[in-house]
């Protein structure tokens, strides 16, 4: 038996072959989901002032799309009034190398930026990390104190773990090979991200907050971007070192402001403080320039730890809501 595809007769054998691969094709043109970008922004690393590969991820996910000199990346949506700026936040605490010790082993110190909680160093004993050397990302492992070793000895002090404890493991032998994975002092180092979804919606990853709050908002640059303008115009834009003196915000007041308003979407941990959200008139007196600020942010349980855990069902909800805004 032959069907016509097209202009030529095919076997009906070989088109069933054929429907498969028009589906995979179908499904590839298909705009990801708020949970498809989550899984793919948080498990990117974005040490503060270390931002570059998130911003690279960020600027193939909005065609138009670029960086300015500050890092950011920034898209243009409309022409008009009024003028308004849409932000997220994309930095994340972390450490960099500090030393590259002659036996192999890596120290680690904080990079610069606020740190999350008071426990966060006690997060890296005996975890997997991975360091961005020059050719790519390298896996470690920060070493724990030997039981064997240490028996018989008097205990060790009582002291919490903190970051001038980690040894790094990477397998070498000695600084040279060390040195011939790419690795060199003040190369960005994070626990290795394995972000994890289960149960009904959740997502569990450090910074799920903030990945998943960037998430819905690139959601709502790809449909902008598709045909659905906002009223006036709108720059969205993805900001680099908010931790560190919030310099990729201060960038775009100075460079594309005076703007109406500014939204700023993000995560909310429970470590952080209620008053960081809805109206901001500090932030607003700090950077004339942003007009009115407003924050919205996205909750998340276990704040600051490698399974802060957020609902992508909130995350859609806050799609909703800055959807919303554009028509105000």
């Amino acid at each position: 038996m032959t069907v016509t595809f097209g202009m030529f007769p095919l076997p009906a054998a070989l088109l069933l072959l054929l429907v498969p691969v028009f589906h995979l094709r179908a499904q590839s043109r298909a705009e990801p989901s708020v949970l498809d970008l989550a899984l793919r922004l948080a498990s990117i690393p974005a040490v503060t002032g270390y931002e570059q590969a998130m911003v690279d991820t960020l600027l193939r996910l909005l065609p138009g799309a670029r960086r300015d000199r500050a890092g950011n990346a920034v898209l243009m949506l409309g022409r008009g009034q009024p003028k308004r700026l849409l932000v997220c936040p994309i930095d994340e605490p972390g450490y960099v190398i500090g030393n590259v010790r002659e036996d192999g082993y890596l120290t680690l110190r904080r990079a610069p930026g606020q740190v999350l909680t008071p426990l966060f160093d006690q997060q890296l004993e005996g975890h997997r990390v991975t360091i961005q050397g020059r050719q790519g990302p390298v896996p470690g492992v920060v070493a724990v104190r030997s039981v064997h070793l240490t028996r018989g000895r008097p205990p060790p002090s009582d002291a919490p773990f903190t970051v001038d404890d980690a040894f790094v493991d990477v397998g070498a032998a000695g600084s040279a090979e060390a040195e011939s994975l790419g690795i060199s002092v003040l190369a960005p180092v994070t626990l290795t991200k394995r972000p994890h979804s289960y149960g009904d919606s959740l997502l569990a990853s450090p910074m799920a907050g903030r990945r998943a709050a960037c998430a819905a908002l690139v959601a709502v640059a790809r449909g902008w971007g598709a045909g659905r303008k906002p009223r006036g115009s709108v720059t969205v834009a993805f900001v680099v070192e908010q931790q560190l003196g919030q310099r990729g915000l201060g960038t775009l007041a100075n460079e594309r402001g005076p703007f109406e308003s500014t939204l700023i979407v993000d995560g909310l941990s429970p470590v952080d403080p209620p008053e960081v959200t809805g109206r901001d008139a500090e932030l607003a007196k700090r950077w004339p320039p942003l007009g009115a600020v407003w924050r919205l942010r996205l909750p998340a349980r276990y704040g600051g730890s490698p399974v802060e855990t957020v609902s992508l069902k909130q995350a859609h909800s806050l799609r909703a809501r800055v959807e919303s805004w554009r028509k105000r």
